[in-house]
């Protein structure tokens, strides 16, 4: 076997490779005569099938699947032989002919970079630390005193808070909303589901009213018609419900599992919970300030184009439908974001083998457990998980993320972000 290796780009590689004809017939001859003890074709007898037929009815197919198969051992030893690591399967140019006593083949891919040296150690990295206090405790159980809220209908004029039902009707220039008739509606005055402009116009109004007035629509509005004109809109108030809250007590906490309705009990798992979710976004930020760290610092490393446009292709997915796939435009814009990941994943899996980070198995397990957790039928989680190698392979490659991670802020040069639990689990900039 002959190799031969061009640098066609940074990190391309253009492999040729010959072997010898005669390996590729001998391998033919020693399959059709395998066949011939084994097929079975009608006016025949099992093995005595003669092999002028076999090649005649299996004698292409064959070639193509001995011609498959030494590509593919071959390559691999070339590979081996030229110490060279391709990131995906590479592309295959062949005739398949034999020329002068051998067959030749090209593989086109791209490799690994070679990494640099990373200092860690001067690194600056922000690790943000965050406890659950009891206020977040009692601003969760009011969340949750929200989410069962009921509402009943009053006689008195609508206030922020209350559910509205409206039939209504806009007019802009030319154009009515709907064509004929009204559209009913309905809307928690001041919980952003509608414009401000609307909820103000349906605030101390009472059931059975009805109205006129000028109304602003915003220029994001979802009827481009009325999007940023100023509308005469007509009203009808159908009902008014106030909201009305549950009482924190036993029964409340048996709608959430607590079987006698202790509510120190009840407490415990808020906090529990509370803990948990913190627990993962904490360090989903410190994942992310290592990796932009770790971008920044190494910007101009070469990486496989290859990963780079399917990060960009995922990360663009993530902004369409599901099943639809990303234009072109969107792939495109997401390549610089695309790239960082890329570099910052690569140097972090480069650190973990050069420190020897082996993955910890008692994290997995709890991750699983964390992630089982969420469900009402958490063993069923777990054995999906145990019984899907890629479910698992996904699960240990985010644990090893956070090992390496916290390696980092260990060895760099970190300081303490203190922060509250809701500066954490609602930044500003989300």
């Amino acid at each position: 076997m002959q190799v031969s290796v061009e640098n066609i780009g940074s990190l391309e590689r253009k492999l040729t490779v010959k072997f010898p004809a005669e390996r590729f017939e001998t391998q033919v001859s020693a399959r059709i005569a395998e066949m011939g003890r084994t097929v079975r074709l009608k006016g025949f007898r099992p093995g005595k099938v003669p092999t002028t037929v076999i090649k005649q009815r299996f004698g292409d197919q064959v070639r193509g699947e001995v011609l498959s198969d030494l590509i593919g051992s071959t390559l691999r030893e070339a590979v081996q032989q030229e110490k060279l690591q391709p990131i995906a399967n590479p592309s295959i140019d062949t005739t398949g002919k034999p020329e002068n006593g051998e067959i030749a083949y090209t593989a086109t891919f791209e490799i690994m970079p070679e990494f640099p040296q990373v200092d860690v150690a001067a690194l600056e990295i922000k690790r943000p630390v965050a406890e659950v206090s009891d206020a977040d405790i009692d601003k969760m159980l009011e969340t949750l005193r929200q989410q069962r809220r009921s509402f009943d209908e009053v006689e008195r004029a609508s206030a922020d808070g209350d559910f509205v039902m409206f039939e209504y009707s806009a007019s802009a220039d030319d154009y009515r909303f709907p064509a004929e008739g009204q559209e009913r509606a309905g809307s928690v005055l001041g919980s952003g589901t509608l414009f401000k402009a609307l909820d103000e116009a349906l605030t101390g109004r009472k059931s059975g009213e009805s109205f006129e007035t000028d109304v602003l629509f915003p220029e994001d509005f979802r009827n481009e018609q009325l999007a940023g004109k100023n509308a005469k809109v007509s009203f009808s108030i159908i009902k008014v419900q106030e909201p009305k809250l549950p009482e924190i007590d036993a029964e409340f906490a048996k709608l959430f599992g607590i079987a006698d309705g202790d509510l120190e009990t009840f407490r415990k798992e808020v906090r529990a919970n509370l803990e948990r979710e913190l627990k993962a976004a904490l360090m989903g930020r410190l994942k992310s300030e290592v990796a932009e760290k770790l971008a920044v610092t190494h910007a101009d490393l070469d990486v496989p184009k290859l990963m780079v446009q399917s990060e960009a292709r995922n990360m663009a997915a993530g902004s369409v439908p599901q099943g639809q796939q990303p234009p072109p435009q969107l792939i495109e814009a997401a390549m610089p974001v695309a790239r960082q990941r890329v570099i910052a994943g690569l140097l972090m899996g480069e650190i973990a083998r050069k420190q020897e980070i082996r993955i910890d198995r008692k994290r997995v397990a709890e991750q699983l457990a964390a992630i089982a957790s969420t469900y009402e039928e958490p063993e069923k989680v777990i054995e999906l998980y145990n019984g899907d190698p890629q479910l698992m392979s996904g699960l240990q490659n985010r644990v090893m993320e956070d090992q390496v991670a916290e390696w980092v802020a260990e060895h760099a040069t970190t300081t303490q972000l203190d922060l509250t639990f809701d500066e954490v689990m609602r930044p500003v900039s989300a």
